[in-house]
């Protein structure tokens, strides 16, 4: 965006290309002799920010006598970078990661939204560079060097509370193989939906971090009962319920989690009050669901796809809310994923095989009703 504004009167076009180009060369990709990478970068930077410059000089407006008007033009000018950027990026990223175009849409829109205020920064600073001349690019280098270092400082602690994460799942992990899985494929479930349903950067960081959380408690819970293949007694229906509590207490002692606490006490009570539950707590409580029906469990084979899909219908409006139970029956459609018998990857082992029809989950436990062959 400097670059727009500074070279707009003596180089309209070929000053701003060449300055994102510069883009392309990103070190670690130089050293592993990436070059298609450097060469698919040096093309996509180069063409969008040759369209942003087209954008910025046919606007209807004379930006050379206003601030305002160089900040105000920062905006389409971005927008336009971002949209070819993404143009470009998205198919190269979908058929990388075998992921479906819209699905990448949708994240890298959530993110392009952040660089609106650079631009308008970048517009300011090209515009005090040519009123100003170069002595005014070290008062804002020495900032832009300091937040760099504060942004560093953040990825750290963003590296350390990953580690914590995957220090807790590895403990559910020495406990019991299936939960530790379990909770990954919740939260990628829960991800999906989330994305479907549009939430936010932070909410979506929430859900994650809920999703993967959910089931801690169960460190406390012996391996007989977790893994118990009968129905449960009712003692210790209330011993297995009483993670719930524990793995609130537990994540409120850890400052990054601690956010998380009132989406999984309002699982307890979403039955009683769904309208006061969070949606993070309706995501995953389908999301687990899903995937216990979807998944061999000591109680019970996995079921079918379809037939999961249709206990969660079933069950919407009541025990589910139907907009998270839409949403996740969609994305796994569209997707084209199929999961449940037939289609696990990884199967546990088990000391007894499960049978076909099972008692009911021990995670949820079912003690009123006498029969049930279906339940998640």
């Amino acid at each position: 965006m400097v670059a727009i504004v500074a070279f707009g009167r003596e180089s309209e076009f070929l000053g701003p290309v060449l300055v994102a180009a510069a883009g392309s060369l990103y070190l670690p990709q130089i050293r592993n002799q990436e070059w298609a990478k450097v060469a698919f970068n040096l093309s996509n930077f180069g063409l969008s920010t040759l369209a942003a410059a087209a954008v910025h000089t046919s606007l209807p407006f004379d930006t050379a006598d206003s601030v305002g008007l160089e900040l105000l033009a920062a905006i389409p000018t971005a927008l336009t970078y971002s949209t070819i950027n993404s143009a470009l990026l998205m198919p190269a990223v979908a058929m990388v990661t075998e992921r479906p175009v819209r699905e990448v849409a949708r994240e890298m829109w959530l993110g392009d939204l952040q660089i609106l205020p650079f631009a308008m920064l970048g517009g300011l600073l090209g515009r005090l560079y040519v009123d100003l001349g170069a002595w005014v690019v070290p008062l804002f280098v020495a900032p832009i060097l300091i937040a760099r270092q504060a942004f560093a400082s953040y990825l750290a602690l963003r590296e350390a509370q990953e580690a914590t994460l995957s220090t807790l799942i590895r403990a559910l992990e020495s406990k019991d193989q299936y939960t530790a899985d379990h909770v990954e494929r919740v939260a990628r479930f829960a991800h999906l939906v989330g994305i479907e349903l549009g939430l936010r950067a932070t909410k979506l960081e929430r859900l994650r971090c809920s999703s993967l959380m959910h089931d801690i408690g169960k460190l406390i819970v012996p391996n007989q009962i977790l893994n118990k293949p009968g129905r449960l007694t009712e003692a210790e229906f209330e011993r297995m319920r009483d993670h719930e509590r524990v793995s609130c207490e537990l994540l409120r002692q850890i400052d990054f989690l601690a956010p998380v606490v009132p989406s999984l006490e309002a699982e307890g009570r979403r039955h009683e009050a769904p309208n006061e539950a969070p949606i993070e707590t309706h995501i995953v409580a389908v999301a687990d669901a899903f995937d216990a029906m979807t998944s061999t469990r000591v109680y019970r084979r996995a079921l079918p796809q379809d037939v999961a899909f249709a206990e969660l219908r079933d069950k919407s409006g009541t025990q589910f809310e139907g907009s998270c139970v839409e949403a996740l029956i969609r994305v796994i459609e569209r997707r084209g994923e199929v999961y449940g018998a037939g289609h696990e990857t990884e199967l546990a082992d088990f000391a007894v095989p499960p049978p076909v029809v099972g008692t009911g989950s021990a995670g949820l436990g079912d003690l009123e009703v006498e029969e049930r062959t279906v339940r998640p």
